[in-house]
Order: structure tokens, then sequence, then C-alpha cells
């Protein structure tokens, strides 16, 4: 799943860790997201785009592989 998240932050201009602070996670989480390595659960998701003030389509791409 692609996802925007490292856009978003610099939007709001926040750091890794802040946004981490403010989604309950750790930054480890935060950068395995923009990373591709980690898909995050609905509740996280959702919370996301809240902070970015955003729809979560916004914010999350599915991509082919991910029918798979």
């Amino acid at each position: 799943m692609k996802n925007s998240i490292k856009v978003e932050r610099a939007k709001k201009n926040i750091t890794q860790a802040e946004l981490a602070k403010l989604a309950k996670v750790s930054r480890q989480t935060i950068n395995a997201m923009e990373l591709g390595k980690y898909v995050p659960s609905t509740v996280l998701a959702l919370r996301l785009a809240q902070i970015f003030e955003v729809e979560i389509s916004e914010i999350f791409t599915l991509e082919d592989s991910d029918w798979a």
C-alpha cells in the first residue's frame, strides 16, 4: 500500500517524532509506514487522517499487489 505520510507531514511541518506522539505510536512505526514496510491498522489510519485533516484515501492508496 502506498502512502503520502511524508508529504502530509511536510505540509504540517512536523517531524516523525511529533507525528508519532500525536498518533500514539513510536517514531519507528511512522518511519516503517513511510518506507512502506508497515501497513497501519484501521484505527491508526483514521487517527492519521484526523491529524492531517484529510480523508484516509488521500493518505493511503491500494496497489495491485495488495490484492494478491
